[in-house]
């Protein structure tokens, strides 16, 4: 069931929800008849334009990002929605905004025109250009020759169809590399090095091209008095939870101002949650050039996937549409680019006086909030969670096809693994860094780590059971850049140190973290220097508006040494005062042939558990399951 979004009210729009097409519209419009907006700019974004936080009054605003194709120069400038009126006009150079969806379509038109490139197909007995496939790639930097000049480049893989619809990325073209000018559409670099022959396998994956199982069973989700959620415009309310959906050209989904209704208080958690970049770096040195920034780099707003009923989400769903800005500056709308819903999650709790046998026993809700994105041969989902137990949960499933390379018989790399006959995988790692901003009630929080210590065999200690927690501050951003560490099971509580529980403690969320690793990247290596964000699990940072992402604001094409790293050089206070949480998490993909020929979704993901922050239970008044629901009784075949 469909819950599709209302027409938003008439009125004014609260200042953080997600552009209209409209407003995207009128704010391309009031750029154009700027006096300094060049003729020809091309548009690389456009999104809501949060408002200072000490604002009385904020207005609804946008913020953009044009490029000038000509004078090779960014611009970055503010729309005042109410008064449509452009603001704060900066022109930025020796910088590179990013990819568009034109862009990236261009490449591929031209490389597909390209008289080496229709060579390099020839030598392979490829006649029919429009069955391959150009994937560009952000082209980094190596400091090598062909990068000099101050093009705006993209590598290129190549890739060709079995048939119209088939799996390209079953049959990769080895052998071909190139660089593109993405303005002129020159390859300014191009090597057709000894062609492999293309795996024989098509990789087939599509429903209607494969058998299917018939032993599955319907399973139908029913909610006949409809959700436990409500939704006025962007804001939802479900189960003392409020939050306010939001929708980012770069970043996608957005939340903002997330809260919980506590005895009639309703008290601030997150001012601000969202993926702010992520990192895909591969292990093969022939591929050295893949560690694409994809948020960073190809904005993922506009990858965005329009969601299924039934097949992304399941239940009674809500939908919110996203609206993100082409390079005309027009709006694109994606219908159902981020689902609501609820479902249930097993048991909440549970407990059986094993003398009288009275049992009290609840059922688990969460509430999701979910969106995909396409990074090419990659799709990725961002889900966020929200508990009757006061977590906040979040996830990133990785799934779709795996980046090949063709083999010869008898061929294995070290950097990959074979995922069928004559099919390589490359060994590569997902890294991921969330952005949190934390108001936890109000006022000043700090970032405490608590490692634990065994006391040593004693007197004290005679049996050699103690151990202990031993907590500190991290004071400064300098101390606040942290690792995981097992051996003394550290962890990160973020705090409200000036307002304690009933019992005294200081309130407080803790990060729960998942899977986790380190990169395996040289510390000098170009991915380490523009990615600098990968080599620390945890940042903290005083909030600063200007401070949105953690590789920088601009890591196309960038040398590195911008974002997290930069900033923390300041070693700037972090203690009782407005801070921004930085977690990272690098999922190690060694791929195996289970991955072929579309990948199982590999999830990992944080929770934030509220620890002190209730003086009790917070889910000890959810109520029973009610006989009938469907929840309490069991299934059981007849007999004989």
């Amino acid at each position: 069931m469909d819950t599709a979004s209302p027409s938003a009210a008439l009125g004014r729009r609260h200042p953080l929800d997600p552009l209209t097409a409209e407003e995207i519209s009128r704010a391309a419009a009031t750029l154009r008849a700027h006096p300094e907006c060049p003729d020809g700019v091309r548009f690389v974004s456009i999104s809501t334009a949060e408002p200072p936080r000490d604002a009385a009054d904020p207005v609804r605003a946008a913020q953009a990002v044009l490029h000038d194709v000509e004078r090779r120069t960014t611009i970055e400038a503010r729309v005042d929605l109410e008064a449509d009126t452009a603001t704060d006009w900066r022109v930025l150079e020796g910088v590179e905004p990013q990819m568009t969806e034109a862009e990236f379509l261009a490449i591929e038109a031209a490389v597909r025109r390209a008289p080496r490139f229709q060579a390099a197909l020839k030598r392979r007995g490829i006649d029919d250009v429009s069955l391959v496939d150009v994937d560009p790639v952000s082209a980094g930097w190596y400091d090598l020759p062909e990068e000099q000049g101050g093009h705006r480049l993209a590598r290129i893989l190549a890739y060709v169809r079995p048939e119209p619809g088939g799996n390209a990325y079953a049959r990769p073209l080895e052998g071909i590399f190139g660089l593109v000018d993405i303005h002129t559409g020159e390859l300014v670099h191009f090597e057709d090095r000894e062609p492999v022959a293309l795996p024989a396998e098509v990789g087939e994956f599509r429903a209607d091209r494969i058998a299917l199982r018939d032993d599955l069973r319907p399973i139908h989700i029913s909610q006949p008095e409809g959700p436990s959620f409500t939704v006025d415009g962007h804001e939802v309310r479900w189960q003392k939870w409020r939050v306010r959906v939001g929708f980012d050209q770069r970043e996608g989904l957005v939340l903002h101002d997330l809260g919980y209704e506590d005895d009639g208080e309703l008290r601030p958690i997150l001012r601000r949650a969202s993926y702010a970049e992520m990192v895909v770096p591969y292990a093969d040195p022939d591929r050295f050039y893949q560690t694409p920034l994809d948020i960073g780099e190809f904005n993922a707003g506009t990858m965005t996937n329009s969601l299924t009923l039934g097949c992304d989400c399941l239940g009674v769903i809500h939908y919110f549409d996203g609206a993100w800005a082409n390079a005309d500056g027009e709006p694109v709308v994606v219908p159902n680019a981020i689902c609501l819903h609820e479902e249930d999650y097993g048991t909440l709790w549970k407990h059986m006086d094993f003398r009288t046998g009275h049992v009290e026993v609840r059922r688990a809700r969460r509430l999701v909030i979910s969106s995909f994105i396409t990074v090419g041969n990659y799709d990725y989902g961002f889900f966020w969670y929200l508990y009757q137990d006061g977590i906040i949960g979040s996830e990133v499933k990785a799934t779709g096809i795996v980046a090949t390379q063709a083999m010869a018989d008898g061929e294995t790399s070290p950097y990959g693994k074979l995922v069928a006959p004559n099919l390589n995988a490359m060994h590569h790692q997902h890294v991921f860094c969330a952005r949190l901003d934390p108001h936890l009630d109000g006022g000043g929080n700090s970032v405490v780590e608590v490692q634990t210590e065994a006391d040593p065999v004693g007197p004290g200690n005679p049996h050699g059971n103690a151990w202990r927690t031993v907590a500190r501050t991290l004071r400064t951003e300098a101390e606040a850049r942290r690792r995981i560490d097992l051996s003394t099971a550290r962890s990160w509580y973020i705090q409200n140190p000036t307002r304690p529980n009933r019992v005294g403690q200081p309130i407080a969320y803790k990060l729960i973290t998942g899977e986790n690793t380190l990169p395996f990247a040289a510390a000098d290596s170009s991915m380490l220097r523009r990615a600098g964000f990968v080599d620390y699990h945890l940042w903290v940072t005083p909030y600063d508006p200007a401070e949105r992402y953690p590789a920088g604001d601009y890591p196309y094409q960038h040398k590195g040494g911008d974002g997290l790293p930069r900033w923390v050089q300041a070693d700037r206070s972090v203690e009782d005062t407005d801070i921004v949480v930085w977690y990272t998490m690098n999922h190690h993909h060694v791929p195996r042939p289970e991955d072929w020929p579309v990948m199982p979704v590999a999830r990992i993901g944080f929770e934030l558990k509220p620890w002190g922050f209730f003086d009790r239970s917070p889910a000890l008044d959810v109520p029973p399951s009610r006989p009938g629901e469907g929840s309490c009784h069991a299934h059981r075949e007849a007999a004989d």
